[in-house]
This record gives C-alpha cells, structure tokens and sequence, in this order.
C-alpha cells in the first residue's frame, strides 16, 4: 500500500504549530496568569495564537486513527495476520502511555522527583490505541459509528454533576472530564485528556482510513465535501447556542471580539462544535495537499513523517528555552521556583509576543536537520524493532 504523503504534509503542519503553543505557555509574559481566551483580559493576536493551536490536537488524534487502520490493512496484506497488526496497536498504546508518564512528564517538568503529573494528547492517543485494537475486529462502519455517537454525544454528560467521592472523581476524570487532583503539597495530577471523547475523534480517524485508500481522483473532493460539512454543521449550532459546547457565544464590545466569541470552542474535554470545527479545518486542508509537492509540502512531510521523535524533542528544547531565557533576564538557577505543576518558570520573566514567535521559528528551524536524519534513519533500518513507536 502506497504511503499517504497528505497526511504526514498534515500532521507536520499541526506539529509545527503545536510548538507555537507550548512556546508561548513557557515563555510568553502573561501566560502564567492570563487566559488567551478570555474574551475580558485578551487581545486579537494574543486570543489567534493560541486559537490556531486548537487545530493540533484533535487533528493528531484524528490521524493518529488513520494511520492505525492503515497500518492495519498494510500489515494483513503483507503477511495475512490481522491478530498480529492488532497486537501491534495494542503495544504501541501502552508504550506511549509508558512515555507519557515519564519521558514527557519530565520534559513538561524538569523534576526527578516527578512530584507533578499532567495527562495529555499522548496519554490520550496511547489509551485510544489500546482501545482501537479490540474495537478492530469490528467492522469499520461499526467502529465510525461508535466514534461520531461519542463525538455527538458526549457534551450531555456535562450535566453529570462533579462526584464527591475521590475515586469516582478520578475515574471521571481520566474517562470524560477535564480535572484537577492536588494529591498532596507535593505531589498533584491533571487529568488533561480525558479519555472517551478524543477517542470519539480516533475512531472516526479510524473509519476514515477506508477513504484514503481509494484513488486521488475520488478520495481529494469527499474530503473537501466531508469537510465543509463538518463546518456548516459547526456554524449552524453555534448559531443555535443550545447544543454541542459548554460556553456559549454572545455579543460582545465589538464586531471583532463577537467573532473571537462565535470561534471560542471548548478544548478541555473537546465538545462537538470544537471538534466539527477542527476537523473541517483539517479536512479542507488534507484535500488542499493530498497529490501536491512542492517546497512547503516536502518541509512540512519532514515533520509529519516523525511526530513521536518531533515531539519528545521539541519539549526538551522549549524548557530548556525557558530556562536560558531565566538566566539571560538576570535569574539564576536558585530563582526558579519548585514544587507541583510549577515549570519552573520566576514570575516576572519572560518574553513578549513577538519574541514567542521568534522563538518559535528558529526552534522547528533547528529541529529540521534532527527530524530529517532521523526520518531516513527510520526507513532505512525497519529491522530494528522499537523505531516503529517512536
């Protein structure tokens, strides 16, 4: 089966603009204080930088879907044995769960202690893995269909009221609801990514891989169609403003903030109108690439082909920023403070806006070289075994 050069384009260009995102949370002067989407206290710029990231997440976890029925249906033509490639999924999940709990938990903190414990897309995508490799055996229709139930339908259970109980919370938390557990003064967790509902997106990833097996000619207008679907619908209940995102939009001091208020969709978990918006986004793009080469195609196709090596990397890097920019701005290393979900960051350091971006760019310039050296190391070796998880 010939690889689908689209999606790496696509998953590079989420991958680049991820690290704008983590950037700015790291570097960026208000971020330790300041909501960028809060309609009150943002700017336009402030409020665009972060909202252009949103279509990172569910756009990895969608491809992510992709890709593993791919594989899937690569594996069983090369040697017949279905059970094998979900073996495959299965073992790939866990192990990113694996590194999500230390690796990158260590990345986002810097603490050998592991005092903190943030749950994130990784987390995410290794336990929708381990689910996509039993759910598998069905066949895909079945499994798209779980998939658009669960993204349909999952904003209902925020009228669940929040548990009392410790357990059931927690529990809730890592299934369906964004929270927050300070465990002890010195140990505390986020439940960032809630399970089912970016599993919801997953699986229809997941189904999605059968129309990227079809011929360019066809598969390149249904994903233009499927995706300004999937923004109509988007515009059409957020008109509405009864169903599909926590937060309604409203009026507000000017026409430009009544539009940022009419796009600021719920991320945390990812409500219906947040994902249908995303995803069109994603789609309309994937149709836009899907056959083109050109320089920005083969730049970004750098990237995309290795998101896990990109990822773990680029937050070594944006920390160690952090920390150079501490040390530059006259701290020392006794300055930067401890403790639980603390990056480590002195409180008055930092850059502004412009120099979030200037940081930005250099660093996916700089991991360019890596990414490719490891990209034609990667295909060049199939025989050792653990480059295919990272």
């Amino acid at each position: 089966m010939k690889r689908v050069t689209a999606i790496d384009i696509t998953r590079g260009l989420v991958m680049v603009i991820m690290a704008l995102d983590h950037v700015r949370d790291l570097l960026h002067t208000p971020a330790l204080t300041q909501n960028p989407t809060d309609l009150a206290t943002t700017t336009p710029a402030i409020f665009m930088t972060r909202w252009i990231t949103h279509l990172c997440a569910p756009t990895f976890v969608f491809l992510s879907g992709t890709s593993a029925y791919l594989s899937l249906q690569k594996q069983r033509a090369a040697n017949g044995d279905a059970n094998s490639a979900r073996r495959f999924l299965l073992k790939r999940g866990i192990v990113l769960i694996l590194l999500e709990l230390t690796v990158i938990n260590f990345a986002f903190w810097f603490d050998i202690h592991f005092q903190s414990l943030l749950l994130q897309v990784i987390y995410a995508i290794g336990g929708g893995l381990v689910i996509v490799s039993f759910l598998a055996r069905l066949p895909v229709k079945w499994v798209g269909s779980i998939g658009l139930v669960i993204m349909f339908g999952h904003n209902i259970l925020q009228l669940v009221p929040t548990f009392t109980n410790p357990t059931a919370k927690l529990v809730w938390a890592l299934l369906f609801r964004t929270d927050f557990f300070p465990f002890s003064p010195h140990f505390a967790m986020i439940a960032g990514y809630p399970l089912i509902p970016w599993l919801g997106i997953m699986l229809v990833g997941f189904a999605t891989g059968q129309l990227m097996e079809r011929p360019i000619d066809q598969r390149k207008p249904l994903l233009l169609r499927v995706g300004l679907g999937a923004l109509l619908l988007f515009i059409l209940l957020r008109f509405l403003n009864m169903y599909g995102d926590p937060a309604p939009w409203s009026g507000q001091k000017t026409e430009l903030f009544t539009v940022l208020s009419f796009i600021n969709v719920t991320k945390y978990p990812p409500s219906l109108l947040y994902a249908l918006l995303m995803l069109g986004l994603a789609l309309l793009f994937l149709s836009a690439v899907d056959g083109k080469e050109n320089f920005l195609t083969r730049w970004l196709t750098v990237y995309g082909k290795v998101p896990m090596f990109y990822y773990i990397l680029h937050w070594y890097l944006v920390h160690l920023a952090m920390i150079g920019m501490s040390l530059l701005q006259g701290y020392s290393l006794a300055d930067l403070p401890t403790g639980p979900l603390n990056f480590g960051r002195p409180a008055n350091a930092g850059l502004s806006l412009g120099g979030v971006y200037l940081v930005w760019i250099g660093l996916v310039i700089f991991l360019y070289p890596s990414c490719k050296w490891y990209g034609r190391y990667k295909a060049n070796h199939p025989e050792i075994g653990w480059l295919r998880y990272v």
